[in-house]
């Protein structure tokens, strides 16, 4: 196509309008639909420095004359990227609704979070008709891409409806949330950097020799007490319903950082006891990327929960006593350790400014659950090679990684190692969660 005359065109940049009209104009023939209004109808917000189209960042330029404008070659750049995608909208990824929804870490903030925004959209609205009948300011695209266009409904069991969209939209809104998070991330990084050189005068928090925050004598959680075991073994369905427990867990530190206040009861999804109070950035360090409700991205937060401050986090999750009956983890976790830790070898890597680095992102997701170990599959992949490649490293059977697990596990954190185990279960209450039946083997498991 022959580049015509674009009005409000200077110096290389073009208006938000003018991008939004170049934009339908480009990418008219291609097999994914696209939207009007890409830079200035939310979701898009110049105003955060970036805009997305397709699986690309743009960013965003403030003129001298106070206008936003973006460079018109990302533009282009964008939408010959979008051209070349092929789609087949007979190959669908269910997107939702799940049981138990997909959650993304907030660790890693990103404003797209589309997985999110899709099924507000559809819920608030009462489905695809509803959504379809657009309202003036309302969010329509996802990175300039008309997802109500493919959307596909299913009825499920003549009661429930699901929502599918053609798996080459979802790589696509994976890329674009990827790519991101990464961008993101980089401008956060740049601006701590520029904070190191102006430190504050009264810093609230200082790290001691070993790395660990302490808190300063007049912070208010100087007055915290410290966790020491005194909800263990309680279930988080009764204590969570108690009058007054809110209150009671805002009176501890955090149990894992020990720095901050605690704000929320963390517990385990799998057995349903509590673990303990921790401030929320702890509670949300350890919250597994869900991308679907078996699907998770192992992304690099990993690094201080298996690596860095590994002993203390294992600490922390067996302290629910069905975990530590089994020495293991919850699935999702398990699967995490797995990705990161168990298939460390086996992930490619690629030439680097600096040596070499990790290919793309790794990737777990399960087939089955861990109430029945036996058919229980973990696969193990990459997303987001540079060379397009997305490959599956392994499949390991649970039990596999279970076992993985507790010989790293002896290594890593031998005093969490000789708490754990079937003859050690003096944390268990009373009258702890029943023993459900391995249908699919000849043992019993603790469930």
């Amino acid at each position: 196509m022959s580049k015509r005359v674009m009005p409000g065109r200077r110096d290389g940049l073009i208006t938000l309008v003018a991008a939004d009209a170049l934009w339908v104009d480009l990418t008219a023939d291609s097999a994914v639909p696209t939207a009007s209004g890409a830079f200035t109808r939310s979701p898009a917000r110049a105003r955060t420095g970036h805009v997305l189209l397709g699986g690309r960042v743009v960013a965003t330029v403030r003129t001298s004359g106070g206008q936003w404008s973006v460079p018109e070659a990302e533009v282009h750049r964008a939408a010959a990227e979008l051209n070349a995608v092929r789609m087949d909208r007979q190959d669908l990824v269910r997107i939702g609704p799940f049981r138990r929804g997909p959650r993304q870490g907030c660790d890693e903030e990103t404003p797209l979070r589309w997985r999110q925004r899709i099924t507000g959209e559809l819920q608030e609205r009462g489905g695809p008709e509803r959504a379809a009948q657009r309202e003036v300011g309302r969010p329509y695209h996802l990175a300039g891409i008309d997802w109500r266009q493919v959307l596909v409904e299913r009825t499920r069991d003549g009661t429930q409806r699901t929502w599918w969209l053609p798996r080459a939209v979802v790589r696509l809104l994976d890329a674009a949330e990827h790519a991101e998070t990464q961008w993101v991330q980089a401008a956060r990084t740049r601006q701590e950097s520029a904070a190191v050189t102006d430190p504050p005068s009264h810093p609230r928090q200082t790290q001691n020799a070993g790395g660990r925050q302490t808190t300063n004598p007049k912070s208010p959680t100087a007055s915290l007490r410290p966790y020491h075991k005194e909800l263990e073994g309680q279930l988080y369905s009764a204590l969570s319903r108690k009058p007054g427990t809110s209150r009671r867990v805002a009176e501890w530190a955090c149990a894992v950082c020990r720095a901050a206040p605690a704000t929320v009861l963390d517990h385990c999804h799998e057995h349903g006891y509590v673990r303990a109070p921790l401030c929320q950035s702890c509670n949300t360090q350890e919250r597994p990327d869900h991308l679907y409700s078996n699907d998770i991205r192992v992304a690099n937060r990993y690094t201080r929960l298996f690596h860095t401050d590994t002993a203390a986090w294992l600490h922390h999750w067996h302290r629910c006593p069905g975990c530590r009956a089994r020495t293991t983890l919850p699935l999702p976790h398990l699967a995490a350790w797995t990705a990161f830790i168990a298939c460390r070898s086996l992930r490619p890597t690629h030439p680097a400014p600096r040596g070499r680095k990790p290919c793309g992102v790794l990737r777990v997701s399960w087939t089955g659950s861990q109430n029945t170990p036996r058919s229980c599959l973990l696969t193990v992949a990459v997303d987001f090679c540079p060379s397009g490649e997305h490959r599956v490293l392994a499949r390991v059977p649970y039990r596999e990684a279970a076992e993985r697990f507790r010989v790293w596990l002896t290594e890593t954190a031998p005093a969490v190692a000789a708490a754990a185990g079937p003859d050690r279960l003096d944390g268990l209450p009373a009258q702890f969660r029943p023993v459900i039946a391995d249908t699919s083997g000849e043992d019993l498991e603790l469930f």
